[in-house]
Formats: structure tokens, C-alpha cells, sequence
């Protein structure tokens, strides 16, 4: 893995309109103290029918490239993670890459769902170790469009957005001090769209039986999310010769408050060391993470030197985690 790779600059970008739990009260049977209570979600993004996935991911990443102070030209790989691509191919990645007029990049996608950002986190510091300079890394996904809103198992859950980040080198000490990625397929089921690739292809029945949407077995999904956060965060925790007590800010998956909090206490992170914004957002997938620092670093919470514990899981089922030492870089 490549040392002293660290963050250069940060952006997020999520649509205009808001649905609120009063506003899904009148699509399903519940109500706003059912879904905050459960999930602690009270309002998420939803894109307009003519916005894709590379036009928030674009957005993001024009953010991500003004903060970091580089020019498009300057990079040499964007990796787009998401699971909502604009189509099948070409890549959504290459879709951004020309509208940032990114000539030197080479593009690709990665589909690992809601652990999408940290697995293109873990491919960019491979990449750097092999002579990339500068990647971009782009979390987004436009989930509405898998999802039934007449199924409120679902539909209070999930929200639209991106997130961008331009890795680099940093001086030593800073950066990625360790990660990991993982996936069990076992669970493959446990969350899935069954329509839409080569095993039952777009069609009249497919569309009907509504395949195209997301299937979640939630109770299952809930206690998976909650082991292997704290089994992978413990695991990068040792890597980077580091306790939990050492780390300034806890940056998790924002799928659902509860597994949030429940991954904490077991980690024994207090709540004044967790951020959290899906009430707001909802759950943006692979936008998740890069949107929750964004913000963290907006609002000046990133510290020079400060420890940060990211943390995703998702469909997969698949996981990813990351200690980064904030800064050690001059824009």
C-alpha cells in the first residue's frame, strides 16, 4: 500500500428537492415518529427525473478539485464508485472525466454499494503505490431509482447524493495510516435488486413483478452492519497501532442512527466524537462517507493531526475501513 497518501480536497453536491418523512406520510402507511424512531431520518434528496449520477458526481468532484487547489489536467485516475451508473457502459467515469475535460485520467467504476468509497479509497492508495499522482475518488448514487415507494421497508431509508475526494501525497506521518476491505457473498441476498443485469435482464415481467427494486432483509442486515463495523474498525485499529481512544472523529456508513450508535458504544466512542448527519441525508450509499467528511471539514472539525476512523458497509455484502491523519499538505 502506498504510504503518505492523504486528502487533498473534499466536495459533496446532492439535488434541490427535499422529501421529508410528512411528505412520504402521504405515499405509505407511517409516520414521521415511526421513521425517526427506527432510524433517525428525518428528510432525504431525491433527484429530478433528468438528473443522473455523473451530473452529481461531476458537481462533487468540481468541488473537490477547487479545494484541493489542482487542476483537472493534474489527474491521473478517477474512480467512480456507485452502483447506479448512468447506464451499463460506458462508465459513469468516464462520462465525468470528459466533462471535467480530465484528459490524462484513466476511468473506471467500482461497484461495491454503500462500501463503494472506501473500496476506490483502497484502490487509489494501490495505485499511487504503483506512480499515480493525483486520483479522484467519487462516491454517488442516485438510489431513488431503485427504489418502491410503496414499500416503506425501503422508502424511508435511502436518499440521492455525491461525494469527492482528490488524493496525493502528504508529508510524513499524515494520510491513510492503515485500511481494509472486505466481503462475505453469503450474503449476497441479504440486499440485492434482483432485475436489471444478465440473470434476469430488463423486461415486461421483470418490471411487473418489480425486480428492479431493492430487496433488503433488514434484521439481518442491521446485525451484520453492526458486527462488522466494529470487527473491521478494531482490525484497521491495530494496524495503525492506535485504541479507539486515540481517534478524534468517528465517521461511519450513515445508513441508520441506531447501528451508528449501537457500533460506537461497542467501539466505546462517545457521541461527541461520532459524526452523524443522516437525518439529513438519509442513505446516500456510496455517498455516504465522502459527504459526512465533506461536511466535517466545512464546518472546520478536521483538525491538522486529528485521527479519523472511517467506516462502510453495505450490499455485498461487502465492508471497508480507514484511519486517516488529517492534513500534512499545503494548497
Amino acid at each position: 500500500m502506498a504510504s503518505n497518501v492523504g486528502i487533498y480536497g473534499l466536495g459533496k453536491a446532492v439535488p434541490g428537492r427535499v422529501l421529508t418523512n410528512k411528505d412520504l406520510e402521504s405515499l405509505v402507511d407511517t409516520s414521521d415518529q415511526w421513521i425517526t424512531t427506527r432510524t433517525g431520518i428525518k428528510q432525504r434528496y431525491i433527484a429530478e427525473p433528468e438528473t443522473a449520477a455523473s451530473d452529481l458526481g461531476y458537481a462533487a468532484a468540481l468541488q473537490a478539485l477547487a479545494d484541493a487547489k489542482v487542476p483537472a489536467a493534474e489527474i491521473d485516475l478517477i474512480i467512480v464508485a456507485t452502483t447506479t451508473p448512468d447506464m451499463p457502459f460506458p462508465a459513469t467515469a468516464c462520462i465525468i472525466q470528459d466533462r471535467l475535460n480530465a484528459r490524462n485520467a484513466a476511468a473506471f467504476d467500482v461497484s461495491a454499494a454503500c462500501s463503494g468509497f472506501m473500496y476506490g479509497i483502497e484502490i487509489g492508495q494501490a495505485m499511487m503505490a504503483l506512480g499515480y499522482k493525483r486520483v479522484l475518488v467519487i462516491g454517488v448514487d442516485v438510489i431513488s431509482r431503485l427504489i418502491d415507494y410503496e414499500d416503506r421497508s425501503t422508502c424511508v431509508l435511502f436518499g440521492d447524493g455525491a461525494g469527492a475526494v482528490v488524493l496525493g501525497p502528504v508529508k510524513p506521518e499524515y494520510g491513510f495510516v492503515a485500511s481494509e476491505i472486505g466481503a462475505d457473498g453469503s450474503g449476497a441476498m441479504l440486499l440485492h435488486v434482483p432485475a436489471g443485469g444478465s440473470r434476469i435482464p430488463a423486461q415486461i415481467a421483470s418490471i411487473e413483478a418489480k425486480q428492479h427494486y431493492v430487496r433488503m432483509y433488514g434484521r439481518e442486515v442491521y446485525k451484520f452492519a453492526v458486527r462488522i463495523v466494529c470487527e473491521s474498525a478494531e482490525r484497521v485499529l491495530n494496524k495503525a497501532g492506535i485504541t479507539a481512544d486515540a481517534v478524534r472523529w468517528f465517521v461511519p456508513h450513515q445508513a441508520n442512527v441506531r447501528i451508528i450508535e449501537a457500533a460506537a458504544q461497542r467501539l466505546g466512542i462517545e457521541p461527541g466524537r461520532v459524526y452523524i448527519n443522516v437525518d439529513r441525508y438519509g442513505n446516500t450509499s456510496a455517498a455516504s462517507v465522502p459527504i459526512a467528511l465533506a461536511e466535517l471539514a466545512e464546518a472546520g472539525l478536521a483538525e491538522e493531526g486529528a485521527l479519523i476512523l472511517l467506516v462502510g458497509f453495505g450490499a455485498g455484502l461487502t465492508w471497508g475501513s480507514a484511519v486517516l491523519r488529517w492534513g500534512g499538505y499545503s494548497k
